[in-house]
């Protein structure tokens, strides 16, 4: 290859990354609005909706399909479910084409990439002829190859140029979002399944935004870089538990357990009339409670409900501190200052998005916003952890 075709193939693969990073964050947001609109259920079956790649229009064109018989038609909300899988797929699409990409100087990378996608692509049709067992099988195998070669290239540094296990894990884990994205509607919104298909979500988006930024290049360099990114880890991993909070709330119906909307009972950052109310977090934390439960509307009572919603205020109180007390680090660290604002600004903005969700009873529009104020507090962490090295490393 020659010298002028090299680069070219770098800016290509670059801006690749970028399109499907964007894509997830906004599938993310989209999955939100889907979710937070009570559409989970909307369309009984998987992948297809009553039956149809898109979705029907009027009940009369799904007379006898077998979905019909688990979840009446509601056309207002069908459409978002399966515009939402149809964005799914897409993105699943240009992640395959990273991975294929990422993996062509690795021996046999391609034909594993390849490999893997063709036994999960056979799985699907597998699945929707009633066989489960062997599209399981299949897509547990796929999901081997994938990890398999992930593990194989596990010294592969991305400082080289070489992202090929990170996109693999990339593709992996939107293999696993789909089935979670399945067991979701199959399980009936399952607690422990909606909240594993969030943090699925931003772990791809997490996983394509460093590999966007490695490819771009535009390294931070600074001696303190290895003190940094420690707080930058630390960060990370209170915020991710964050987020599995928050999950846990939504799936929960929990978000309006201290009476949001009501001035009389929520009186913010009261809840309930009181600063410790009532609660239940024995019975509000319990992970798996078996298979064949509706749980739209949620299956806790108050004091259960009221327990998650108050681990999420508390998590938020230490994430915040955190996050304040790295931001000032940042300020006062030359060639970080603007970054150490815009921290500032998302944390604020969650924070006041966060607290007029209780106030206005959760609003469509201010909740998805709540679910993208996470998604931006993950990009400027993910962002320094990409960006920041040592001045030897060149």
């Amino acid at each position: 290859m020659n010298d002028n075709a090299r680069p070219q193939r770098r800016r290509n693969f670059h801006r690749l990354a970028w399109l499907a990073a964007i894509m997830t964050a906004s599938t993310i947001l989209f999955g939100a609005f889907v979710r937070l609109s009570d559409a989970g259920l909307s369309c009984p079956d998987w992948p297809t909706c009553y039956g149809r790649a898109t979705w029907p229009q009027a009940p009369h064109e799904i007379l006898d399909h077998a979905a019909t018989k688990i979840r009446p038609l509601e056309t207002h909300k069908a459409w978002r479910e399966q515009v939402h899988r149809i964005l799914a797929g897409l993105l699943g699409f240009e992640v395959l084409g990273l991975a294929l990409l990422a993996t062509r100087a690795r021996r046999w990378g391609t034909a594993q990439v390849a490999a893997a996608a063709l036994l999960v692509a056979a799985s699907v049709p597998l699945y929707m002829r009633g066989l489960h067992d062997a599209a399981g099988a299949l897509a547990a195998l796929g999901e081997g190859l994938l990890l398999f070669a992930a593990w194989r290239w596990s010294g592969a540094s991305s400082r080289g140029g070489d992202l090929s296990r990170v996109a693999v894990l990339a593709l992996a884990t939107i293999v696993f979002q789909a089935l979670l994205g399945m067991w979701t509607v199959t399980w009936l919104l399952k607690p422990i399944v909606v909240m594993g298909h969030l943090l699925g979500g931003l772990t791809l988006f997490a996983l394509l935004l460093w590999m966007a930024w490695r490819a771009t290049g535009l390294p931070i360099r600074l001696v303190e870089a290895d003190a940094l990114r420690r707080w930058l880890l630390a960060g990370l991993l209170l915020l991710v538990a964050q987020i599995a909070l928050g999950g846990w709330v939504s799936a929960n119906y929990a978000a309006l357990a201290c009476g949001g909307g009501d001035a009389s009972m929520s009186n913010f950052p009261q809840c309930v009339g009181r600063w410790w109310p009532p609660h239940d977090f024995a019975e509000g934390f319990v992970p798996w409670r078996g298979i064949g439960v509706d749980y739209e509307g949620g299956v806790l009572d108050g004091a259960s409900r009221i327990a998650i919603q108050m681990a999420h205020r508390i998590g938020a109180l230490v994430v915040a501190l955190y996050l304040v007390a790295l931001a000032s680090k940042l300020l006062r660290t030359p060639g970080l200052r603007g970054w150490g604002g815009f921290l500032l600004f998302a944390l604020a903005s969650q924070v006041v998005l966060g607290v007029l969700n209780v106030k206005l009873a959760l609003p469509l529009a201010v909740a998805v916003l709540h679910n993208g104020g996470a998604v931006l507090l993950l990009f400027v962490l993910v962002t320094l952890l990409a960006r920041l090295r040592k001045p030897e490393q060149a």
